[in-house]
């Protein structure tokens, strides 16, 4: 599948794609074309067979600086066709169907087959932790700022931050970060476990060590690490039991690929084992 976008970019080198968002002259403020043009993406990703790991990251001096208030604004009160003299039914619907849309293209992130790193520099505000909250991993610069901005913009985060990041940072820290919208440092990202680590310096460093850590992960067996992420989603809600009866079907169903053949060879011989994903 071709793609083509004016605020996003993939590029890709081996077994690992860059997801760049690339609206740089805005500070990456997330508009209609990134919610658009976000599901279109993903799914051009997975169909490139030879992708075993995506990075997510931001062209310019900030990862993004979250929605684009003044290009959304007239749709998140309303005024958005209100010289059509809608009926407050009509205009209630028109925003649930938006706001359900826009989540859509967040999880279109999450559900990727292949695992997903965030790598953040700058301000990553509002629906940017939305975004990397849909990450599997996350990776910051150490000039990076975060903040759950919502509500001091009267909104309540409705695109996947408050279901996501109790999963990742405890309940008290949920709270601080959601209830004051207060920003915090990559350095307090750490200690709180939003970010896996920070990485000194800024965008190009950061970008080098998510693709470093990208083809450690795609040096391993495709099939095992995606099994392997589709096993820890499949934990989501369910019981120990469940989740053990989930991965002995997967392995029954994977576990026989050629990828286990070339482990259990290139340990014989003393090698690095080589994978095809089959």
């Amino acid at each position: 599948m071709s793609f083509s976008s004016e605020v996003l970019e993939i590029e890709v080198d081996g077994h690992v794609a860059t997801l760049w968002l690339n609206r740089p002259d805005a500070r990456n403020a997330l508009g209609r074309a990134l919610w658009e043009d976000l599901p279109r993406a993903a799914a051009a990703i997975d169909e490139m067979p030879d992708v075993r790991v995506v990075v997510l990251a931001a062209r310019g001096k900030h990862f993004t600086v979250g929605l684009d208030l003044k290009e959304m604004g007239s749709s998140l009160t309303g005024a958005e066709g209100a010289g059509a003299k809608r009926s407050p039914a009509t205009t209630n619907a028109h925003t649930y169907k938006m706001i359900r849309r826009m989540q859509d293209s967040v999880t279109s992130l999450s559900d990727l087959r292949v695992p997903v790193i965030a790598a953040v520099h700058g301000y990553c505000i509002g629906g940017g932790v939305d975004l990397i909250c849909a990450a599997d991993i996350r990776l910051a610069a150490s000039d990076a700022i975060f903040s759950v901005r919502e509500a001091k913009v009267a909104i309540v985060a409705d695109l996947g931050t408050l279901q996501r990041i109790p999963k990742i940072v405890s309940e008290g820290h949920v709270a601080e970060l959601a209830f004051t919208g207060k920003d915090i440092t990559a350095q307090r990202a750490a200690q709180i476990n939003l970010v896996n680590d920070v990485v000194d310096g800024s965008l190009d460093d950061v970008v080098a060590a998510a693709h470093a850590l990208a083809r450690e992960i795609a040096a391993n067996s495709p099939l095992a690490v995606q099994g392997t992420k589709a096993v820890l989603r499949a934990n989501d809600g369910a019981t120990v039991h469940e989740g053990l009866e989930f991965v002995a079907r997967w392995n029954t169903a994977y576990l026989q690929s050629n990828d286990l053949t070339e482990a259990m060879m290139a340990f014989l011989e003393r090698r690095e084992p080589q994978f095809s994903g089959d």
